[in-house]
Protein backbone atom coordinates (compact mmCIF):
# COMPACT_ATOMS: atom_id res chain seq x y z
CA UNK A 1 0.00 0.00 0.00
CA UNK A 2 2.69 2.46 1.13
CA UNK A 3 4.58 2.02 -2.37
CA UNK A 4 1.20 3.17 -4.82
CA UNK A 5 1.37 6.00 -2.03
CA UNK A 6 4.73 6.82 -2.44
CA UNK A 7 3.95 6.35 -6.53
CA UNK A 8 1.20 8.68 -6.52
CA UNK A 9 3.05 11.98 -4.54
CA UNK A 10 5.61 11.23 -7.39
CA UNK A 11 2.79 12.11 -9.88
CA UNK A 12 1.15 14.46 -7.72
CA UNK A 13 4.62 17.14 -7.65
CA UNK A 14 5.54 15.75 -11.02
CA UNK A 15 1.81 16.96 -12.81
CA UNK A 16 2.65 20.08 -10.83
CA UNK A 17 5.85 20.86 -12.52
CA UNK A 18 4.25 20.44 -15.75
CA UNK A 19 2.16 22.92 -15.04
CA UNK A 20 5.01 25.27 -14.60
CA UNK A 21 4.53 25.36 -10.99
CA UNK A 22 8.72 26.21 -10.23
CA UNK A 23 9.15 29.99 -8.48
CA UNK A 24 7.07 32.48 -10.08
CA UNK A 25 7.37 35.87 -9.06
CA UNK A 26 3.57 37.30 -8.39
CA UNK A 27 1.68 34.67 -10.18
CA UNK A 28 -2.07 35.41 -10.50
CA UNK A 29 -3.13 33.31 -12.43
CA UNK A 30 -6.47 31.02 -11.45
CA UNK A 31 -5.82 27.23 -10.63
CA UNK A 32 -6.92 25.06 -13.60
CA UNK A 33 -8.53 22.35 -11.62
CA UNK A 34 -9.37 19.91 -14.23
CA UNK A 35 -5.61 19.92 -14.92
CA UNK A 36 -4.21 19.39 -11.42
CA UNK A 37 -3.26 15.83 -10.20
CA UNK A 38 -5.00 13.78 -7.94
CA UNK A 39 -4.05 14.10 -3.88
CA UNK A 40 -4.13 10.87 -2.25
CA UNK A 41 -2.61 11.62 1.44
CA UNK A 42 -5.57 14.50 1.69
CA UNK A 43 -8.07 11.38 1.16
CA UNK A 44 -6.74 8.78 4.02
CA UNK A 45 -10.02 7.66 5.54
CA UNK A 46 -8.91 8.61 9.23
CA UNK A 47 -7.98 11.94 9.94
CA UNK A 48 -4.38 12.04 11.69
CA UNK A 49 -4.16 12.58 15.69
CA UNK A 50 -8.34 13.01 15.61
CA UNK A 51 -9.21 10.24 18.16
CA UNK A 52 -10.50 8.48 14.83
CA UNK A 53 -12.26 10.90 13.08
CA UNK A 54 -13.29 9.67 9.44
CA UNK A 55 -13.32 11.80 6.25
CA UNK A 56 -16.40 10.90 3.65
CA UNK A 57 -15.06 8.62 0.93
CA UNK A 58 -14.15 10.20 -2.18
CA UNK A 59 -13.13 7.99 -4.95
CA UNK A 60 -10.70 9.24 -7.50
CA UNK A 61 -13.40 10.39 -10.31
CA UNK A 62 -15.52 12.67 -8.07
CA UNK A 63 -11.98 14.58 -6.37
CA UNK A 64 -12.54 17.54 -8.62
CA UNK A 65 -14.75 20.26 -8.16
CA UNK A 66 -15.94 20.43 -11.41
CA UNK A 67 -17.65 17.13 -11.24
CA UNK A 68 -21.54 17.49 -9.76
CA UNK A 69 -22.15 15.06 -7.02
CA UNK A 70 -24.67 16.04 -4.95
CA UNK A 71 -24.54 13.06 -2.68
CA UNK A 72 -21.11 15.06 -1.45
CA UNK A 73 -21.76 14.95 2.50
CA UNK A 74 -17.94 15.75 4.22
CA UNK A 75 -17.45 15.39 7.66
CA UNK A 76 -16.80 19.11 9.41
CA UNK A 77 -13.91 18.86 11.78
CA UNK A 78 -12.32 21.35 13.27
CA UNK A 79 -9.25 19.99 16.59
CA UNK A 80 -10.00 21.64 19.53
CA UNK A 81 -6.50 22.93 20.18
CA UNK A 82 -7.14 25.46 16.59
CA UNK A 83 -11.18 26.12 17.54
CA UNK A 84 -9.82 27.72 21.02
CA UNK A 85 -8.41 30.12 18.88
CA UNK A 86 -4.61 30.00 19.65
CA UNK A 87 -2.21 33.43 18.21
CA UNK A 88 -1.58 31.08 14.77
CA UNK A 89 -5.07 30.17 14.30
CA UNK A 90 -7.66 32.04 12.38
CA UNK A 91 -11.28 32.41 14.08
CA UNK A 92 -14.04 30.75 12.62
CA UNK A 93 -15.39 32.33 9.33
CA UNK A 94 -18.47 30.42 8.45
CA UNK A 95 -21.20 32.24 10.51
CA UNK A 96 -22.87 35.76 9.74
CA UNK A 97 -21.31 37.83 11.91
CA UNK A 98 -17.60 36.58 11.54
CA UNK A 99 -14.44 38.34 10.44
CA UNK A 100 -13.91 38.62 6.81
CA UNK A 101 -10.40 37.19 5.81
CA UNK A 102 -8.49 38.50 2.88
CA UNK A 103 -7.91 35.25 0.30
CA UNK A 104 -4.77 35.26 -2.46
CA UNK A 105 -3.70 38.14 -1.54
CA UNK A 106 -1.75 39.20 1.94
CA UNK A 107 -4.11 39.74 4.71
CA UNK A 108 -1.80 42.27 7.30
CA UNK A 109 1.05 39.92 8.15
CA UNK A 110 -0.89 36.60 7.22
CA UNK A 111 0.03 35.61 3.60
CA UNK A 112 -3.02 33.79 1.69
CA UNK A 113 -1.79 33.85 -1.67
CA UNK A 114 -1.01 30.10 -2.89
CA UNK A 115 2.23 29.05 -4.49
CA UNK A 116 0.05 27.83 -7.84
CA UNK A 117 -2.33 30.94 -8.12
CA UNK A 118 -5.75 31.68 -7.22
CA UNK A 119 -7.82 29.63 -5.38
CA UNK A 120 -11.47 29.51 -5.35
CA UNK A 121 -13.44 31.03 -2.45
CA UNK A 122 -17.11 29.94 -2.06
CA UNK A 123 -19.76 32.37 0.19
CA UNK A 124 -16.48 33.26 2.20
CA UNK A 125 -14.94 30.07 2.90
CA UNK A 126 -11.45 29.23 0.34
CA UNK A 127 -12.04 25.87 -1.80
CA UNK A 128 -9.04 23.33 -2.07
CA UNK A 129 -7.35 24.23 -5.32
CA UNK A 130 -6.61 20.01 -5.77
CA UNK A 131 -10.60 18.91 -5.34
CA UNK A 132 -12.49 16.91 -2.64
CA UNK A 133 -10.64 15.38 0.62
CA UNK A 134 -13.91 14.62 2.22
CA UNK A 135 -13.84 17.00 5.45
CA UNK A 136 -14.50 20.81 5.70
CA UNK A 137 -13.19 22.96 8.26
CA UNK A 138 -9.58 22.92 9.07
CA UNK A 139 -8.82 19.54 11.15
CA UNK A 140 -5.48 20.59 12.43
CA UNK A 141 -4.21 23.03 10.25
CA UNK A 142 -4.90 27.12 11.84
CA UNK A 143 -4.90 29.33 8.66
CA UNK A 144 -8.17 28.94 6.07
CA UNK A 145 -7.02 28.64 2.61
CA UNK A 146 -2.90 27.79 2.09
CA UNK A 147 -1.14 27.12 5.25
CA UNK A 148 2.37 28.00 4.49
CA UNK A 149 5.46 25.88 5.62
CA UNK A 150 9.24 25.53 4.76
CA UNK A 151 11.35 22.34 3.99
CA UNK A 152 15.29 22.30 4.97
CA UNK A 153 16.56 19.34 2.76
CA UNK A 154 20.37 19.00 4.97
CA UNK A 155 22.51 16.49 2.92
CA UNK A 156 25.71 15.11 3.07
CA UNK A 157 27.75 12.18 1.56
CA UNK A 158 27.90 8.97 3.20
CA UNK A 159 32.07 8.37 3.95
CA UNK A 160 33.75 6.20 5.89
CA UNK A 161 35.72 6.32 9.16
CA UNK A 162 38.62 7.70 6.50
CA UNK A 163 36.38 10.37 5.04
CA UNK A 164 35.94 8.51 1.91
CA UNK A 165 32.63 9.04 -0.22
CA UNK A 166 30.64 5.86 -0.25
CA UNK A 167 28.94 4.56 -3.41
CA UNK A 168 25.75 1.89 -4.01
CA UNK A 169 27.53 -1.46 -5.52
CA UNK A 170 24.98 -1.35 -7.75
CA UNK A 171 24.48 2.38 -9.45
CA UNK A 172 28.49 3.04 -8.61
CA UNK A 173 26.72 6.65 -7.59
CA UNK A 174 27.90 8.18 -4.42
CA UNK A 175 25.17 7.38 -1.21
CA UNK A 176 23.46 10.88 0.14
CA UNK A 177 22.54 11.13 3.31
CA UNK A 178 20.10 13.84 4.94
CA UNK A 179 19.05 14.91 8.24
CA UNK A 180 15.69 13.21 9.12
CA UNK A 181 13.33 13.61 11.90
CA UNK A 182 10.66 11.11 13.43
CA UNK A 183 7.12 13.26 13.71
CA UNK A 184 5.67 12.56 16.87
CA UNK A 185 2.05 12.75 15.51
CA UNK A 186 2.52 9.74 13.00
CA UNK A 187 5.39 8.24 13.35
CA UNK A 188 6.60 9.01 9.94
CA UNK A 189 10.36 10.07 8.97
CA UNK A 190 10.20 13.60 7.82
CA UNK A 191 12.41 16.61 6.64
CA UNK A 192 12.40 18.94 9.74
CA UNK A 193 10.10 21.54 8.63
CA UNK A 194 7.72 23.66 10.35
CA UNK A 195 5.27 26.68 9.72
CA UNK A 196 6.09 30.14 8.38
CA UNK A 197 5.26 32.47 11.12
CA UNK A 198 3.04 35.27 9.87
CA UNK A 199 5.37 37.96 9.19
CA UNK A 200 7.66 35.75 9.11
CA UNK A 201 10.18 34.86 5.67
CA UNK A 202 10.81 31.31 4.27
CA UNK A 203 14.65 31.89 4.43
CA UNK A 204 14.25 32.39 8.27
CA UNK A 205 11.97 29.11 8.80
CA UNK A 206 14.17 27.11 6.87
CA UNK A 207 17.18 28.43 9.88
CA UNK A 208 14.95 27.87 12.77
CA UNK A 209 13.14 24.93 12.24
CA UNK A 210 16.41 23.08 11.04
CA UNK A 211 17.92 24.22 15.01
CA UNK A 212 14.94 23.60 16.76
CA UNK A 213 13.72 20.18 14.89
CA UNK A 214 17.33 18.80 14.09
CA UNK A 215 19.92 20.53 15.91
CA UNK A 216 17.93 21.06 19.67
CA UNK A 217 19.57 24.27 19.44
CA UNK A 218 17.15 25.95 22.15
CA UNK A 219 18.92 23.48 24.54
CA UNK A 220 22.60 23.56 23.70
CA UNK A 221 24.77 25.85 25.93
CA UNK A 222 25.62 29.60 24.81
CA UNK A 223 28.73 28.45 23.44
CA UNK A 224 27.44 25.81 21.50
CA UNK A 225 24.50 27.62 20.37
CA UNK A 226 26.74 30.01 18.82
CA UNK A 227 29.06 27.48 16.63
CA UNK A 228 25.42 25.50 15.71
CA UNK A 229 24.13 29.52 14.40
CA UNK A 230 27.10 29.95 12.43
CA UNK A 231 27.55 27.04 10.56
CA UNK A 232 23.91 27.01 10.00
CA UNK A 233 23.97 30.54 8.57
CA UNK A 234 26.66 29.88 6.50
CA UNK A 235 25.44 26.50 5.05
CA UNK A 236 21.91 28.49 4.03
CA UNK A 237 23.13 31.02 2.40
CA UNK A 238 23.71 28.12 -0.73
CA UNK A 239 20.53 26.96 -1.08
CA UNK A 240 19.17 25.01 -4.23
CA UNK A 241 15.06 25.47 -3.74
CA UNK A 242 13.83 22.08 -5.22
CA UNK A 243 10.11 22.48 -4.55
CA UNK A 244 7.47 25.14 -4.52
CA UNK A 245 3.91 24.24 -3.80
CA UNK A 246 0.79 22.46 -3.15
CA UNK A 247 1.47 19.37 -0.81
CA UNK A 248 -0.54 16.31 -0.86
CA UNK A 249 -0.81 16.15 2.76
CA UNK A 250 -3.18 14.18 5.31
CA UNK A 251 -3.62 17.10 7.38
CA UNK A 252 -5.45 18.72 4.51
CA UNK A 253 -9.20 20.02 4.06
CA UNK A 254 -11.60 21.13 1.57
CA UNK A 255 -11.01 24.59 3.40
CA UNK A 256 -7.85 24.39 4.72
CA UNK A 257 -4.64 22.67 2.96
CA UNK A 258 -0.27 22.71 3.13
CA UNK A 259 1.82 24.42 0.69
CA UNK A 260 6.08 24.50 1.42
CA UNK A 261 8.99 25.79 -0.03
CA UNK A 262 11.08 22.60 -0.02
CA UNK A 263 15.01 23.68 -0.11
CA UNK A 264 18.41 22.42 -0.45
CA UNK A 265 21.76 22.92 2.02
CA UNK A 266 24.22 20.50 0.75
CA UNK A 267 27.36 19.95 3.03
CA UNK A 268 29.97 19.14 0.08
CA UNK A 269 32.63 18.83 2.59
CA UNK A 270 30.82 17.32 5.82
CA UNK A 271 32.88 19.79 7.53
CA UNK A 272 30.05 21.95 8.36
CA UNK A 273 26.25 20.73 9.77
CA UNK A 274 27.36 17.53 8.83
CA UNK A 275 29.97 16.89 11.73
CA UNK A 276 27.39 17.79 14.55
CA UNK A 277 25.65 15.65 16.66
CA UNK A 278 21.75 15.35 16.44
CA UNK A 279 19.41 16.13 18.56
CA UNK A 280 15.77 16.39 18.43
CA UNK A 281 13.98 18.90 19.37
CA UNK A 282 10.36 19.38 20.57
CA UNK A 283 8.63 18.83 17.70
CA UNK A 284 10.75 15.39 16.77
CA UNK A 285 10.76 11.95 18.15
CA UNK A 286 14.01 11.37 16.67
CA UNK A 287 16.55 12.74 14.44
CA UNK A 288 19.23 10.59 12.19
CA UNK A 289 21.29 10.97 9.17
CA UNK A 290 19.35 8.93 6.74
CA UNK A 291 20.92 7.15 3.38
CA UNK A 292 19.07 8.16 0.29
CA UNK A 293 17.48 5.84 -1.58
CA UNK A 294 14.37 4.64 -3.46
CA UNK A 295 12.80 2.47 -0.48
CA UNK A 296 12.36 6.02 1.68
CA UNK A 297 9.62 5.88 3.48
CA UNK A 298 8.67 9.68 4.17
CA UNK A 299 5.44 11.90 5.66
CA UNK A 300 3.22 13.51 2.93
CA UNK A 301 5.31 14.38 -0.49
CA UNK A 302 8.34 14.46 1.90
CA UNK A 303 10.22 11.44 -0.11
CA UNK A 304 9.54 13.15 -3.89
CA UNK A 305 11.31 16.60 -2.73
CA UNK A 306 14.15 13.65 -1.84
CA UNK A 307 14.00 11.99 -4.90
CA UNK A 308 14.16 15.32 -6.82
CA UNK A 309 17.60 16.57 -4.72
CA UNK A 310 19.26 12.64 -5.23
CA UNK A 311 18.55 13.64 -8.63
CA UNK A 312 19.97 17.32 -8.88
CA UNK A 313 22.93 16.14 -7.15
CA UNK A 314 23.50 13.13 -9.07
CA UNK A 315 23.50 10.79 -5.74
CA UNK A 316 22.26 6.81 -5.81
CA UNK A 317 18.76 6.43 -6.00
Amino acid sequence: MFHAIVGSSRFFLWGLSLLGHTPVANEMSTVNIAKLPLHIKAREKIYPASGGVGRFPVPDDKVPWNVEWPEYQPTDFTAKVVAEGPVWADPEIRTDDSVKLKFNQRDGKVNRKSHIGNYEVIEGVPRNPCGRTGMVGRGFLGKWGPNHAADPIVTRWKSDQHGNILKDSETKKPILQFVAIKRKDTGEWAIPGGMVDAGDTVSATLKREFGEEALNSMDATDAEKKTIEKSVADLFKCGIEVYRGYVDDPRNTDNAWMETVAVNFHDMSGNSVGKFKLHAGDDAGDVQWADICSQLKLFASHESFIQKTASNLDAHW
